[in-house]
């Protein structure tokens, strides 16, 4: 009987520093290549949900939000600038983020996501390490809306 279990192939797992990070603030693109790690969540809200006839109880999805978190590496002040503006001014800045990941290698291809209307929730003002080898800082925020306008490609064997 031949085998029928069909799995991945190891070349199409993705690259994990074959990606792109762009972020829009004030209508200005910056190439964020600083950036070392980006995960963006999204979590959906749920209320517990009576039901007659069964001792257990069902979940509905009432909303959701978007959290995320991002590391860099200390060489840039654009999230700096935010804070120092919020702080003199009381406006507080909403920005995108879009990420890409495509390795050439995966018959995945390419995805793209667009976070928008993201919005820091604090950040690293000064830093130094005498005995470290390089400076990063970490960064979390959370967006209220999200596109996908490209799609990873389903692997052969999926469907």
């Amino acid at each position: 009987m031949a085998n029928k279990n069909i799995t991945m192939k190891a070349k199409d797992t993705l690259s994990a520093s074959l990606a792109e990070c762009f972020v829009t603030i004030k209508g200005k693109r910056y190439n964020l290549m600083q950036a070392i790690n980006l995960e963006a969540k999204f979590e959906r809200n749920k209320t517990e949900v009576p039901l007659l006839g069964k001792t257990g109880k069902g979940n509905r999805t009432t909303g959701w939000k978007g959290t995320g978190s991002a590391t860099f590496h200390y060489n840039t002040s654009i999230f700096r600038e935010m804070m120092l503006q919020y702080k003199n001014t009381g406006e507080d800045i909403y920005f995108e983020i879009q990420i890409t990941n495509e390795d050439p290698t995966s018959a995945a291809g390419r995805q793209t996501v667009v976070l928008m209307d993201c919005n820091i929730d604090g950040g690293v003002l000064a830093k130094f390490d005498a005995d470290g080898e390089y400076l990063d800082e970490e960064m979390d925020f959370t967006f209220e809306d999200f596109e996908m306008p490209e799609k990873f490609k389903l692997l052969n064997g999926m469907i």
